[in-house]
């Protein structure tokens, strides 16, 4: 299986236009396409920086010529859940038109879309990309060439990998940015190139709110990361 990340610009994609348009970000939790119809339906968050301009963007969305259904599903604060149907986009097209087929969601924002799409051989991996660059603007982030195995271990540790993204997500903004600081400075190499005076300096807070802050996030992380290996499957 090859597997390919692409940063992909498409003209005719009614997310991808309500982003350049509007600062909201859209991300897929569901997607289901429908062959007879050619048509894509979605489950998607949508989060904007207020209220005011998730309005805007879901309005924009809703009239896009692309958009064959946009229903609000859930709402909270400048963040929401709706369902979409939108006719196949020709990026889209070619993809499966080449025997190509969805991996991994995929996330929209600031006019461009990172898909995950997946191939059977190379040649047809090839000849996508070939047709796409005639007509769209993308970049291979990353291609993959994965085997058997490799994806059997994925799938059969899909929980495992759920479990520290959960960590991750349970870390506040300031235990974040602390232990990203503290791991770009080499705070945990030996010898250390940072030390808590210096973390402290660059946050401007105390040595014991620093440590504080590391051992919260620290705790976490270690918390999800053992829970993971209960989770592993060998």
């Amino acid at each position: 299986m090859i597997d390919i990340a692409l940063d992909m610009e498409q003209y005719d994609c009614p997310f991808i236009d309500t982003t350049a348009d509007h600062d909201v970000a859209f991300a897929a939790v569901h997607w289901d396409f429908d062959q007879r119809a050619r048509e894509l339906e979605t489950r998607m968050v949508v989060e904007a920086e207020d209220a005011g301009v998730l309005d805007t963007g879901l309005d924009s969305l809703q009239a896009h010529g692309n958009m064959h259904d946009c229903a609000l599903l859930r709402r909270e604060g400048n963040a929401a859940h709706i369902r979409t149907t939108i006719e196949e986009t020709a990026a889209m097209q070619t993809i499966r038109d080449n025997g190509g087929y969805i991996t991994g969601p995929f996330h929209i924002e600031a006019g461009s879309e990172t898909w995950h799409v997946g191939f059977d051989r190379g040649r047809d991996a090839d000849t996508t990309l070939s047709e796409l660059d005639r007509d769209n603007e993308y970049d291979v982030i990353e291609r993959t060439s994965t085997t058997l195995p490799q994806l059997q271990d994925l799938v059969k540790n899909a929980g495992a990998a759920m479990t520290l993204v959960d960590g991750c997500r349970d870390l506040s903004d300031t235990e974040r940015e602390t232990l990203e600081t503290a791991v770009s400075e080499g705070y945990f190499e030996s010898p250390r190139d940072a030390t808590l005076g210096s973390l402290a300096e660059d946050f401007g807070v105390s040595k014991p709110a620093v440590s504080k802050n590391l051992r919260r996030g620290e705790r976490k992380l270690i918390e999800r990361v053992v829970d993971a290996l209960d989770d592993i499957e060998d």
